[in-house]
C-alpha cells in the first residue's frame, strides 16, 4: 500500500492532471491512495470569498464567480463533452457552497472557515477522479469527511486517532486506487474542520499511518527537499536523504517541503517518506527514514515572513520570574498563538509569534495590563540549522537585527 500526494502547485491547470495521471502510469497506480489538494491558489481565493461574506457582502457572489470560472476552464480543457456528468457535480458543490453562506447563522469565523475552504478540496478531487476514470484509470471517489476525525479546534483540528483508525480500517478498500482529499477532517457533529494550513501532507501520513502503508510520496514542483527554499536563497541543493529527526526540525522551523505534523505518525512506525518531483518522477529525490543519523553536510536555511516580535519587561523592574512567563503562555495559548522563538533575561521576556487567528490586538491590551510592551509587525525569522559563520554573515548583511539565538545546532535571526 502506497500513499501519494500532490499539492495545488501539481494541479494548477489541465495539463497538471494530465501528468498527475502520467506520473501514476509511470509508478503504478495498484494499491496506492492519492491525498490532493485544492488546485492552484483556489485556498488563497477562497480566503478572499469568506472575507468578502464577512465584511464586503456586494462582493461576495463575485469571488465566488471567479473560482467557478477557473474551474471550469479546467473542465473545459478536460472533457469534451459539456455534458459529462462531472460538469453537474461540481456545480452541486458550488451550489451547496452558496447554499450554506445564504442559511449560516453563525458569527465565528473560524467556524465558517472550516466549512467553507474545504470545496477547493472536493472540487479538485471530483475533477481528478472523473477524469481518471474518463482515460481507463478506474479509482474510487473518498469524502475524507467520513475517515479522519476531530475535535473541534476549528483551523487547526486535532485528530481523534482511535476514531480515525476505526474508520479507515472498516471503510477503506485497499484492492483499488482511491482518490481523495487534503486538509480535512470532521467533528462529533460531522461539521467540516481543517488540519491547519498546507495540511494535505499530515493527511497522507494520517492516512499511512492507519493503512501501515509501505510508504507516503510527496510530488512536489522541487526536486526533493532542498537545503533553502529557492524562491528566497540562491544556490538551493538537494539533500538526498535525511533521518525523521532531522526532517523533523527542519519542518518545526518552517521548512514550506514538508507540513510540521507529517513526520511524527511516520516515524512511530518507520514508513520512508518520499519527496520527488513530479515534473521527474523517475529521479531519485529526497528520502526520509530511520537509519543512522543522517545530517545534511550543509548549513540549512529558513524563512518564515510576516511574523510579530513582542518584547515585554516588567513594569517596576522586577525579575520575570516561572509565575510571570506561565501567565504569558497561558495568554499566548487563550489568543492561539503560534510560538516560533522565546527568549528571556531577568527583567525581559521576547517572543516571536505567528498571528493566524488575528488576535494580535486582543493579546496586546492584555499584556499591557501587567507589562512594558514593545510590538514589532512585519518581521522575518530565520532559521539557520547546521550554520557556521559565513552563512550568519550571509543572512545578517543589510539586515536590522532585532533578536538573535545560538544553540549548538541552530541560530535563530529576527530580522526588520
Amino acid at each position: 500500500m502506497r500513499v501519494y500526494k500532490f499539492g495545488g502547485a501539481s494541479v494548477k491547470d489541465a495539463e497538471g492532471v494530465k501528468n498527475l495521471a502520467s506520473v501514476l502510469k509511470e509508478t503504478g497506480y495498484e494499491n496506492t491512495l492519492v491525498v490532493v489538494s485544492a488546485m492552484g491558489k483556489t485556498t488563497n481565493a477562497m480566503e478572499v470569498v469568506i472575507k468578502n461574506y464577512f465584511e464586503n457582502k456586494g462582493e461576495l457572489q463575485s469571488s465566488i464567480h471567479d473560482v467557478i470560472k477557473y474551474h471550469n476552464e479546467i473542465l473545459l480543457d478536460l472533457f469534451d463533452n459539456e455534458h459529462h456528468k462531472v460538469f453537474s457535480v461540481v456545480k452541486a458543490l458550488f451550489d451547496e457552497l452558496n447554499l450554506f453562506f445564504k442559511s449560516n447563522k453563525s458569527p465565528d469565523y473560524n467556524y465558517v472557515y472550516d466549512q467553507t475552504i474545504g470545496f477547493g478540496e472536493l472540487i479538485s478531487t471530483t475533477i481528478i477522479s472523473h477524469y481518471l476514470n474518463e482515460i481507463g484509470l478506474k479509482n474510487n471517489w473518498l469524502d475524507v469527511r467520513e475517515y479522519i476525525k476531530t475535535d473541534n479546534y476549528y483551523r487547526r483540528a486535532n485528530v481523534n486517532w482511535d476514531e480515525t483508525q476505526d474508520n479507515i480500517s472498516s471503510k477503506f478498500n485497499k484492492s483499488v486506487l482511491n482518490i481523495t482529499q487534503g486538509f480535512l477532517g470532521s467533528d462529533s457533529n460531522n461539521f467540516t474542520t481543517t488540519l491547519g494550513r498546507e495540511g494535505s501532507d499530515y493527511t497522507a501520513a494520517i492516512f499511512a499511518y492507519c493503512l501501515n502503508a509501505n510508504s507516503v510520496t510527496i510530488w512536489k514542483d522541487v526536486p526533493g527537499v532542498l537545503n533553502a527554499d529557492p524562491r528566497h536563497f540562491e544556490n538551493a541543493q538537494l539533500l538526498h536523504h535525511i533521518s525523521y529527526r532531522e526532517a523533523i526540525e527542519l519542518a518545526f522551523y518552517g521548512a514550506s517541503v514538508i507540513h510540521p505534523k507529517t513526520l511524527q505518525p511516520l516515524q512511530q512506525k518507520e514508513i520512508p517518506l518520499h519527496v520527488k518531483s513530479f515534473i521527474n518522477p523517475k529521479a531519485e529525490g529526497t528520502c526520509v527514514s530511520k537509519g543512522k543519523t543522517i545530517e545534511p553536510e550543509v548549513p540549512c536555511f529558513i524563512v518564515k515572513k510576516n511574523q510579530i516580535l513582542i518584547s515585554l519587561s516588567s513594569l517596576d523592574f522586577s525579575y520575570i520570574v516561572e509565575e510571570n512567563i506561565s501567565e504569558i503562555f497561558s495568554l499566548l495559548h487563550l489568543y492561539k498563538m503560534k510560538v516560533d522563538v522565546i527568549q528571556n533575561s531577568a527583567i525581559s521576556f521576547s517572543v516571536c509569534i505567528d498571528n493566524i487567528y488575528n488576535n494580535r490586538d486582543k493579546l496586546l491590551q492584555h499584556l499591557k495590563a501587567k507589562f512594558n510592551v514593545t510590538c514589532h509587525d512585519d518581521v522575518s525569522l530565520y532559521t539557520i540549522r547546521h550554520y557556521n559563520e559565513d552563512a550568519i554573515k550571509t543572512l545578517e548583511k543589510d539586515k536590522n537585527v532585532l533578536l538573535k539565538q545560538l544553540t549548538r545546532e541552530t541560530v535563530q535571526i529576527v530580522t526588520k
